[in-house]
């Protein structure tokens, strides 16, 4: 992946600025953005064990890979109590939301290039100053997502044996061995319930002793209704990703444009509409964390009148932190049903893009090639639509559950009780299905 990652770099820069006839920009926002999420679902965090960001940080800062470093290069200082949360990620996510849609480096095979160089820098940085991997662990919005994502993933590292490690005193598994580097992420296995920082680097399994920690097999999204104690800042971030997946879908509409002219008339914004443009990303943020937050207070409400408690007895935080995992499988379903509109409709001749990779010497695709590369997709839209419905229904679903088995846990909340949340779900499912069946502008 190392290598796939310096020619896509090589690409962008040196190559054609031909969006479609650079490998650059289709490897990066067709296969690999798309591909990236699907294969969250049946690979957990596994990505982050192969990214190439934090590989080359890793080479270039401690010269080893999974074993213990002797290099002096790092100043292993503690990372600021202002940057322990995933506030840094939820920033650069929105941030790379503005330069992705706003911007268009989507359509810059150069742009993209720099920003893959920008993660090494900062993955390098961050790595030589401080200690473990604050970078994967805080800073990483591709990382975060999958983190997110990877807690209704069917596997993960985990113990076989809960007992040995109950009885462990080393903890290897955190501390390293002789030879094998510690959890890049300050991870105890046998105190561990959810994926969300799990990097899935095998430094565990090797360092154990007891050859006790290895894949496993789980009841898929398990983790997400049941196990998961998410932190305020990890509660916001699966609502920020649910409005970020939410406003990627809205850009391609017909309607965004017609918004982003009404919008430029309103502000006199006569650039590059980027004043529209980050109004109207704002605005996708702000609404569903209201409506998010307007369920829990309704909830608040009925649990107060149905159960007669105090509202003193009633944490706010818990509830609003214990319910954000209903966003989580709505955020994912419609993530990898809507890149897979991307990957059905923007197939590129992979052959000649590998054979060419910078573009020598191509043309621009002609107005007839691209409508026929638009509508001679991989499948039909009849088979693209009931999967995307399928994935849809799956994502309410497992919403539903995590609703039913959170609220009763949480406040011994049922039926009616539940209903704020339940329609939350349902509107979200509701307006993203619609989204769906919308015509969509392509991006290349």
């Amino acid at each position: 992946f190392t290598s796939v990652f310096i020619l896509i770099i090589t690409a962008g820069l040196w190559g054609t600025a031909i969006v479609e006839r650079n490998l650059a920009t289709t490897l990066t926002w067709n296969l690999w953005w798309t591909g990236l999420i699907i294969a969250v679902l049946f690979s957990g965090s596994a990505w982050c064990a192969i990214c190439p960001w934090d590989n080359i940080a890793t080479w270039l800062v401690n010269h080893k890979l999974w074993q213990r470093s002797n290099s002096n290069s790092r100043l292993q200082l503690k990372v600021p109590h202002s940057l322990r949360s995933v506030w840094p990620a939820s920033l650069l996510f929105i941030g790379f939301t503005w330069l992705e849609l706003g911007i268009g480096i989507v359509s810059s095979p150069y742009a993209t290039a720099l920003l893959a160089l920008a993660m090494v820098i900062l993955a390098t940085t961050a790595l030589a100053l401080f200690e473990g991997k604050a970078f994967c662990r805080y800073m990483c919005p591709v990382g975060r997502t999958v983190g997110a994502y990877s807690q209704l993933s069917p596997i993960a590292l985990r113990p076989h044996d809960h007992d040995i490690c109950k009885n462990c005193k080393t903890l290897e598994c955190f501390h390293g061995s002789e030879k094998i580097a510690p959890c890049p992420t300050k991870l105890i296995m046998g105190r561990l319930q959810e994926n969300t920082y799990c990097t899935s680097c095998g430094n565990c399994t090797l360092s154990c002793p007891s050859q006790n920690i290895s894949w496993q097999l789980r009841s898929p999204s398990s983790e997400a209704i049941k196990y998961a104690r998410p932190h305020k800042d990890e509660a916001f971030f699966m609502l920020i990703l649910l409005a970020l997946t939410m406003f990627h879908g809205l850009t391609m509409l017909d309607g965004w444009q017609n918004y982003i002219t009404s919008m430029a008339q309103l502000v006199n914004d006569s650039s590059q509409l980027i004043l529209s443009f980050s109004i109207g990303l704002v605005a996708s943020l702000i609404i569903p964390s209201l409506c998010y937050l307007l369920s829990i207070g309704m909830t608040l409400k009925l649990c107060v009148n149905k159960n007669g408690l105090s509202r003193d007895k009633i944490d706010f935080n818990k509830l609003f932190s214990g319910f954000a995992f209903t966003a989580l499988p709505l955020a994912f379903a419609y993530h990898i049903a809507h890149n897979l509109t991307h990957f059905v409709r923007e197939s590129s001749d992979w052959f000649a893009l590998l054979s060419n990779p910078l573009g020598t010497g191509t043309e621009p695709l002609s107005m007839m090639e691209k409508h026929m590369r638009h509508m001679e997709i991989m499948i039909s839209e009849h088979a693209l639509f009931t999967v995307q419905g399928l994935i849809m229904l799956a994502g309410f679903v497992i919403s539903v559950l995590v609703i039913r088995h959170r609220g009763y846990r949480l406040f011994a909340a049922k039926g009616i009780q539940l209903l704020p949340m339940l329609i939350f779900a349902g509107i979200i499912t509701a307006f993203n299905l619609w989204m769906l069946v919308q015509p969509m502008t392509m991006r290349m």
